[in-house]
């Protein structure tokens, strides 16, 4: 209860920072120099409204994204950049902090609870977090249009992969190779719901670790985050159990989207009014969807962000090409 009461503090100071940004702008001119100020679209709205909509559409999101076991950066970026009137940079920019800021919340009970594994992540993250500010700024030099489309080509990319990646548990892995073991990539946690003790290792690391180089620069690029990518690569291609790999992907996420978030920073594409109401939809989103995660069909909801995903890819595909 303790620690709930502190985060829905924290949530509510992140709200008076956004009231107090939104006035601050509000102060310094007419509606017009505010959404120019800030970021926002021109339309003639008063500073909140586009906070609002967007504190309630992640809210949504945060739902959504507990449910079909997705992070909110995969969500965020193709729905806001397809759907709302804001610049691309912003958007990714503020995804990149949507899905930081999960990582944070859950990588040091990861830690405690020896899921994460250290071992796996540092020679990742090296890896991961370097590519993604070369992402980044290729991100943001690139024409916006380019940007786009290849936003929408992933997107849709994600979707096969959800609708083709398989799980495995425990994957088999007779002997680690030569690369895991100098590295020492191997480690034991007990699995609770069979009270088992699990020796695992990891093989094919070279391969594994080349395609965190991809994945790191399109972590950058277009704002995602990256756990879609990361726990195939760890679980599937190299073998780490499951729970390791999921649990060492949330917590490397938030090494490798602050490597790329500061070039945003740097470069001016992250705005309060865009980033706060956007980070306290989601993590409200999430402890609702948590809720309800008990009592929904896992199946329906599965479909149901595939679905979802599919038509923000394409929408993001038409935007880019001009239609």
């Amino acid at each position: 209860m303790k620690q709930k009461s502190k985060l829905m503090a924290g949530l509510l100071g992140l709200a008076v920072l956004t009231l107090c940004a939104g006035t601050a702008l509000a102060s310094g001119g007419g509606a017009e120099a505010t959404a120019a100020a800030a970021g926002m679209p021109q339309d003639g709205s008063p500073w909140w409204y586009w906070p609002v909509i967007l504190l309630v559409a992640t809210f949504i999101m945060g739902i959504i994204a507990v449910l079909g076991g997705v992070g909110g950066g995969v969500l965020f970026v193709p729905i806001i950049s397809g759907f709302f009137p804001f610049h691309l940079d912003f958007v990714r920019g503020a995804g990149l902090l949507v899905a930081l800021a999960g990582a944070l919340a859950a990588g040091p009970g990861l830690l405690r609870s020896g899921l994460a594994s250290l071992r796996l992540a540092i020679p990742v993250a090296l890896i991961a977090s370097s590519c993604a500010i070369v992402g980044a700024m290729v991100g943001l030099a690139l024409p916006t249009n380019v940007v786009q489309i290849s936003l929408g080509v992933t997107i849709l990319g994600i979707c096969v992969l959800m609708l083709t990646a398989k799980k495995s548990t425990f994957p088999d892995v007779p002997e680690s190779d030569k690369l895991g073991s100098i590295l020492k990539i191997y480690g034991v946690y007990r699995e609770e719901s069979t009270g088992e003790t699990i020796n695992w290792r990891v093989h094919r690391t070279p391969l594994g670790l080349l395609l965190f180089v991809v994945i790191g620069v399109m972590a950058g690029m277009f704002g995602l985050g990256a756990g879609w990518a990361n726990v195939p690569v760890l679980n599937l291609l190299m073998g780490a159990p499951l729970k390791i790999s999921v649990a060492t992907s949330k917590f490397l996420l938030s090494i490798t989207d602050t490597s790329a978030a500061w070039i945003y920073m740097n470069q001016g594409a992250v705005i309060p009014m865009m980033v706060v109401p956007s980070l306290v939809g989601i993590m409200l989103g999430s402890f609702v969807g948590v809720r309800i995660l008990k009592v929904v069909k896992p199946t329906f909801i599965r479909w149901m962000v595939i679905g979802i995903l599919a038509f923000a890819g394409l929408k993001a595909l038409s935007k880019g090409l001009g239609f």
